[in-house]
């Protein structure tokens, strides 16, 4: 699986990485598949969006987007 150091070396070619993490099941420790990476600035997340977005990493064409708080999801209807 990915590692959040693998992350952050990958992300950093397009700044500074300030923090990087890969997500994993609770029970089996296997990755979900997705992370997350804080860049040192505003450019530098747009630069790793324009950059990265749809490339290949480790075998696997990875989506990258800017994270949204989850509070800012609209709510389901009732």
């Amino acid at each position: 699986g990915v590692t959040g150091d693998q992350l952050k070396e990958h992300f950093s070619q397009a700044g500074s990485v300030t923090d990087s993490v890969v997500i994993t099941d609770k029970h089996s420790g296997r990755s979900k598949g997705f992370g997350f990476v804080e860049m040192g600035s505003d450019e530098e997340a747009k630069k790793a969006i324009e950059t990265l977005n749809g490339k290949d990493f480790m075998g696997r064409n990875i989506v990258v987007n800017e994270a949204r708080p989850r509070e800012e999801q609209p709510a389901p209807a009732a």
